[in-house]
């Protein structure tokens, strides 16, 4: 059966990543595919090759499908060219399902990302969904899905009325970080400082990514992300091509796994605030000060910073 809800494929330069991730796609035989696409760098000489080869294989379309293309021909980077693409996909669409070339999905993402696409398109506080968990196992709630502010983004979907109120710019950040509202928003003083220190950097521009605003966008509207109890999409992105996710060798990603359909709704909208806590303290380095690639994007004030509010928090 073909997928109804539009697809939103990202990619740029990783052959081997983006034929995995396109033949489960693939197999969903979704009716609408939009296909994002940068272009290659002028200080890479192998760009021009890897970008070609990436486009020749999402080209092989084989199942009735109305395709979008949109492909830069010179270099945006990551920023620019995720924005202006998703801003490009919500002027035809309402709705859609992100996928970036080294996110691999299980089959059950698409059923549950279309399910609450449907379920929470008119609900303004949901707006995101993710199909990621970081929560080792721990059963959050008993549903198959809870809701958190953390807003993970290797395979999710949103509407057209949430990336409205996205701003790229952040032009509310300097009021808002003094503000009582970002206290309580995270009143933890150690993740406080670390949000802080990545949302100055970027107010200043300083960092060449899109999601980190579209996170300060959905916390400064008050949203949340529904977030499935089980992990649905693996990155696979972890090596030495990687863009933000840089290694000496390959690495795995975590590993998915199936959900039962039809879905066990939660009762209440509310947020998670211990399952939030965990995602801090345990993949953001709260709690044992192994902090993750993305903070290597700090500078070194900013990470010590952090450290010493993280001690004197506890």
């Amino acid at each position: 059966m073909a997928l109804e809800t539009p697809i939103v494929f990202i990619i740029f330069n990783r052959p081997r990543h983006t034929r995995k991730t396109f033949e489960a796609i693939r197999l969903q035989r979704p009716k609408q595919l939009f296909i994002v696409a940068d272009g290659p760098r002028k200080a890479h000489p192998t760009d021009d090759e890897n970008c070609l080869q990436v486009r020749e294989i999402v080209a092989q379309i084989d199942w009735p499908c109305d395709v979008h293309r949109n492909y830069a021909e010179q270099n945006l980077g990551c920023k620019q060219r995720v924005n202006s693409g998703l801003d490009w996909v919500f002027t035809l669409v309402e709705r859609a399902i992100i996928l970036e070339d080294d996110c691999l999905p299980n089959p059950d993402f698409f059923s549950f990302c279309e399910t609450l696409l449907e379920r929470y398109q008119d609900n303004e506080q949901i707006m995101t969904i993710t199909g990621n968990n970081f929560q080792n196992g721990h059963q959050r709630g008993d549903a198959d899905y809870y809701f958190s502010k953390y807003n993970h983004i290797w395979g999710w979907a949103t509407w057209r009325r949430a990336w409205q109120k996205n701003d790229v710019s952040l032009p509310f950040w300097p009021t808002w970080r003094n503000s009582s509202e970002w206290i309580a928003h995270s009143p933890y003083r150690a993740e406080r400082a670390y949000w802080t220190a990545i949302f100055d950097r970027m107010y200043r521009n300083e960092i060449d990514t899109w999601d980190y605003p579209w996170t300060a966008n959905i916390w400064y509207h008050g949203g949340l992300i529904a977030t499935p109890n089980v992990n649905l999409v693996t990155n696979i992105g972890f090596g030495p091509d990687g863009t933000h996710t840089l290694s000496i060798k390959d690495r795995p990603g975590l590993p998915v796994h199936s959900l039962a359909l039809p879905l066990n709704h939660p009762r209440a909208i509310q947020r998670d605030a211990v399952a939030d806590r965990y995602v801090f303290d345990h993949l953001l380095g709260g709690l044992d000060k192994q902090f993750p690639w993305s903070i290597l994007r700090l500078p070194k004030r900013a990470i010590n910073k952090i450290l010493r509010l993280m001690q004197g928090d506890r």
